[in-house]
């Protein structure tokens, strides 16, 4: 219930509304408006390689190595974005910050990014699109991306004076999301209120059980 649902304090009860597919509390990084469907991929850890993995220590000799090091880091990361490209693939719903190389880089080739969203976000977002995250330094990053997720909206949504991104995408199992926009003067008010459809929600869930049996 809690990704399904985003209060705004300020305003009154009357503004509140439903609105379909999902509401994400983050801006883009990056954003290019596009009509008719984006393929999306999730993304659970950066795209820029690091010089090493966690605990290992990276050591350089020189200038020049050091250098050489930072060319491979923005080849692989030049690949990794011109792999993405080669697939259509024109948002990133990302769950940690990229780095500034990345998010230029998308720039570039026109590709929009979310970063920062939250384990529970990406995880309702793959059981919605059916798809699991990229996995960007594989064995192979010149091959057809499988797990694609189509997007038939992505735009900003002002909510207050806080910017969200508000999407729709084509879900593969039952459930069809849709957000609750729940408006109140106040905070306390606005958590009564959702405390309140949630227990509603639990309940007629659970009638729904009931009957089926």
């Amino acid at each position: 219930f809690a990704q399904l649902r985003a209060a705004v304090t300020g305003l009154s009860l009357g503004n509140s509304r439903v609105l379909p597919g999902l509401v994400l509390r983050r801006d883009f990084a990056a954003y290019f408006p596009m009509g008719g469907d984006l393929r999306a991929v999730l993304v659970t850890e950066p795209l820029r390689p690091a010089f090493s993995g966690p605990g290992v220590e990276f050591l350089v000799n020189s200038q020049g190595q050091y250098e050489a090091s930072l060319r491979w880091v923005a080849g692989r990361t030049e690949a990794v974005m011109e792999h993405l490209q080669s697939n259509n693939v024109k948002l990133l719903l990302s769950s940690v910050k990229q780095d500034e190389a990345v998010i230029c880089s998308a720039k570039a080739y026109g590709v929009s990014v979310v970063e920062c969203l939250s384990s529970d976000d990406i995880a309702l977002l793959s059981e919605i699109t059916g798809v699991s995250p990229y996995v960007p330094f594989g064995d192979n990053i010149h091959g057809e991306i499988t797990d694609i997720a189509v997007a038939t909206f992505c735009q900003p949504l002002l909510l207050g004076s806080e910017r969200c991104v508000h999407i729709g995408f084509t879900s593969v199992c039952d459930f069809v999301p849709h957000c609750l926009i729940l408006c109140g003067p106040v905070a306390g008010v606005n958590e009564q209120h959702s405390e309140a459809l949630e227990g509603a929600f639990t309940m007629l869930q659970q009638l729904f059980k009931t009957v089926d049996q």
